[in-house]
């Protein structure tokens, strides 16, 4: 195969009756040194990730105790007093950006005091000020993924996709007169077309596996009990043969993956189904009660995506502003938005903490799945960005000063990683985001409120907290 260099197109799939699985990257697409003597770059994929209230690390105590962001700025960085303490097996692929604002966020007018709750989301990834209506004259910004996919998405099936944990499905208008699409969405294609987000994790693996071209005929492929794989099982069998024995590996441990998924998504409902008490009885019934299994089942379809290339962009939600929400596992008994509000007192900012820490702590297993994949010469954590923020600063005092913002992944030679860049005070976050947009090769000179680039691989001079 490869001294013909004949070889599988990219766009190979394996077909059943109502089901289409994109292949992961194998050998056989890639005859012997083609690519790499034409110097092509693996393409880089995007995860932009929202975390609602702000952290314990915006707040004075915070900052003082390092909660969020470390003491010292560069290379030589101590995570163990920070919420980000979980990431320091990949400290590598890691870019903290601290001290940055998102002025949008704020109040302009007397009417939009108080609101930030019902503003702050659609400030994320845009960095635009929210129109505040009710109606459906809604107006924000492009949000950084939807910049991106305009520039890449259409190279892929799906030209991006937006997922969600918190129920995002109210209508009509929320509290001081901002419409609840600026709570339910961090992904805007335009000022005024916010993008509808997936919550249900059956409904994500339907779509990224194209199974039914109906509700209804994928409700019927359901009650089968059967797995997608059994549709596809003759392709597979004869794709095979045609491959080698690391192609074949590597197509195995891809199906393996996939059929992983879609029996937790099975266990999921089958104990939905069941007539016990739910903790989320109004959600969908593929939506687990625990967030934990939620977040990292999300987080696996994404990363099957990826290695299937059907998209290469995705926004994720994982809660939704005011949510009250209680995460046992992270060692507060607190209820998420009431902890939130900690009066600025230190013992209630260090039980916040415990949530900030717990929610960072997600992140490592899709780092872990990034990081196993292979992806051209490298892994598809080398070919990735994660974006992981909040346009919320200190959430006691509704401010968006100092609000968390990391990087994660090589994003294909833009990050270095293991850097800490503190950016001097007033800096907008936007600065961070229209770099990474530039360095994604968007061809962009202004983002949101942002004043110039920022350089994300370079501090400067370190900065230790005696010089602070």
């Amino acid at each position: 195969m490869f001294i013909t260099r004949q070889h599988l197109s990219r766009r190979t799939v394996l077909r059943g009756m109502g089901v289409t699985i994109a292949l992961p990257f194998l050998d056989a697409m890639r005859p012997a040194g083609v690519l790499r003597a034409q110097g092509r770059r693996q393409p880089v994929r995007l995860i932009a990730m929202e975390m609602v209230h702000g952290s314990a690390g915006s707040t004075a105590f915070g900052i003082k105790k390092n909660m969020w962001a470390p003491a010292e700025t560069g290379r030589s960085f101590d995570l163990s007093p920070s919420s980000l303490r979980p990431l320091a097996p990949y400290r590598d692929h890691l870019t903290i950006v601290s001290n940055t604002d998102c002025r949008n966020a704020e109040a302009f007018l007397p009417p939009e005091i108080g609101a930030d709750h019902f503003r702050t989301a659609a400030v994320f990834l845009t960095q635009a000020r929210p129109k505040q209506t009710q109606g459906s004259d809604v107006y924000a910004g492009t949000s950084l993924d939807q910049i991106y996919a305009q520039n890449v998405g259409q190279e892929t099936p799906i030209p991006s996709m937006q997922l969600c944990i918190e129920n995002v499905d109210q209508a009509g208008g929320c509290s001081y007169n901002y419409s609840c699409v600026y709570t339910d969405t961090i992904s805007w294609a335009s000022p005024t077309d916010p993008m509808p987000m997936i919550r249900d994790p059956r409904a994500v693996f339907d779509q990224l596996f194209g199974v039914g071209a109906t509700p209804e005929a994928r409700r019927t492929r359901r009650q089968d009990d059967q797995s997608i794989l059994d549709w596809v099982a003759a392709s597979v069998n004869d794709l095979k043969q045609k491959l080698g024995a690391a192609d074949q590996a590597r197509l195995s441990d891809y199906l393996d993956d996939v059929r992983e998924i879609e029996r937790r998504i099975q266990k999921v409902e089958s104990a939905n189904t069941s007539g016990e008490p739910r903790e989320l009885p109004d959600a969908p019934v593929g939506v687990p009660d625990a967030y934990e299994e939620h977040v990292t089942l999300m987080c696996d379809l994404q990363a099957v995506a990826f290695a299937s290339d059907v998209t290469r962009i995705f926004s994720f939600k994982l809660s939704r502003d005011v949510s009250n929400r209680v995460f046992k596992d992270s060692g507060s008994s607190t209820a998420f938005h009431t902890a939130s509000h900690h009066l600025d007192r230190d013992d209630r900012v260090t039980d916040f903490q415990k949530i900030n820490t717990y929610h960072v702590g997600l992140l490592p297993h899709l780092l872990d799945k990034l990081k196993a994949t292979a992806d051209g010469d490298g892994t598809m954590l080398d070919n990735t960005l994660v974006v992981y923020g909040s346009a919320m600063g200190n959430s006691n005092v509704h401010n968006h000063k100092r609000c968390p913002l990391i990087l994660l992944g090589h994003a294909g030679g833009l990050l270095k990683g293991n850097m800490h860049l503190r950016a001097a005070d007033g800096t907008p976050m936007a600065n961070a985001m229209l770099s990474t947009l530039q360095g994604l090769g968007v061809e962009i000179d202004r983002f949101g409120d942002s004043t110039g680039a920022m350089d994300l691989n370079s501090p400067g001079a370190p900065m230790t907290a005696e010089a602070r």
